[in-house]
């Protein structure tokens, strides 16, 4: 498992007003998905290209483009969603698929409840867009999920993660021979009792969309 804490200004900046408890939902929005932006812009930097050859006004030029298969975003619902306007703004042409992982409040497990994969995902780029990395259990689940369906690598984006659960990260998916990285704006200090990041930004889907549902 390879690990990118993306060092730039603009990301310290709007990962700081994601904290703030003051940030309103719209703001925290927007925020995230420009957030998410700067963070994909670094975790493609291996996305997959081939040679192409286009006609310019005054001639010819070598250049490149996507190559195919097309890589696959999957944003773990809920506030996983919050992000994928950010990533597809750099991915236009990704496929999306989608999972619904929910985490036991009591236990810390995560268990599935929704699913839109494509069956075989054989030579597929996977980024996974789960918010944040906590307890891992939830990342690890979806990584499992993307490694049975033959994935060829998986990057996570995530806008936090913790020393816990890069841990069991690196402990439960080192042995599916699925290349992974994960990319963030920042390690976090620690878990606290009860599983949320500690300084940590609170709760990603009750900031993103409020509280209906939970």
């Amino acid at each position: 498992m390879q690990l990118h804490v993306i060092d730039h200004p603009l990301v310290a900046h709007k990962l700081t007003m994601l904290r703030d408890a003051s940030t309103p939902s719209p703001v925290f929005r927007q925020l995230t998905d420009e957030l998410v932006t700067l963070l994909a812009y670094e975790a493609t930097r291996s996305v997959r290209v081939s040679t192409k050859t286009v006609q310019t006004p005054i001639g010819p030029a070598e250049g490149v483009h996507m190559a195919q298969p097309r890589p696959l975003v999957v944003p773990i619902l809920r506030a996983g969603l919050g992000m994928l306007e950010g990533m597809a703004r750099l991915l236009p042409n990704a496929e999306v698929g989608f999972l619904g992982l929910v985490r036991d409040e009591q236990t810390l497990l995560a268990t599935t409840y929704a699913e839109r994969l494509p069956d075989d995902l054989s030579g597929r780029q996977c980024y996974v867009l789960p918010t944040m990395l906590a307890t891992g259990g939830t990342l690890s689940s979806a990584i499992h999920y993307l490694a049975e369906r033959n994935a060829a690598d998986v990057t996570a984006i995530c806008l936090l993660v913790v020393p816990e659960g890069l841990e069991l990260l690196q402990r439960e998916t080192t042995e599916l021979g699925v290349p992974l990285t994960v990319v963030t704006a920042s390690v976090d200090e620690r878990l606290n009792d009860v599983g949320y990041i500690v300084p940590g930004l609170g709760d990603a889907g009750d900031r993103l969309y409020g509280s209906a549902g939970s």
